[in-house]
């Protein structure tokens, strides 16, 4: 019975880990597309204020448009993958649980079968 008490501490504290794991991964990149997006805001405002005072440098301004539009689309297919993050950690949480109670059904049956051949007749 102690080393089940101990497999369901080493499994918590495992699950903990993945679950920090995640959240951590996922608080990460999330950080890194805010910056980024942050980074592209500030290009486009520049790019409008380029197009303002040099009109004449139509070209220059319409090709740093088009580079911001690129990253923009760029940071959108890092939305996509942070939202597949969170797919998977609410899945890992799912299956924690799943475990979790898979574990408590065969301590149950471990303790059943243990009762079973402790009174049994010899």
């Amino acid at each position: 019975m102690a080393a089940g008490k101990e497999e369901v501490e080493v499994h918590d504290k495992l699950a903990d880990s993945f679950n920090d794991l995640f959240t951590s991964v996922s608080t990460m990149v999330k950080g890194e597309l805010q910056g980024t997006n942050n980074l592209l805001e500030l290009l486009e405002k520049m790019n409008l204020r380029v197009a303002e005072e040099y009109k004449g440098f139509g070209d220059v301004a319409s090709g740093l448009r088009i580079f911001v539009e690129q990253l923009k689309s760029k940071s959108g297919n890092f939305d996509e993958y942070v939202q597949q993050i969170d797919l998977i950690e609410r899945q890992v949480t799912e299956f924690e649980a799943v475990i979790s109670m898979l574990d408590k059904y065969v301590s149950l049956l471990e303790a059943k079968v243990q009762s079973v051949y402790q009174h049994q007749p010899s």
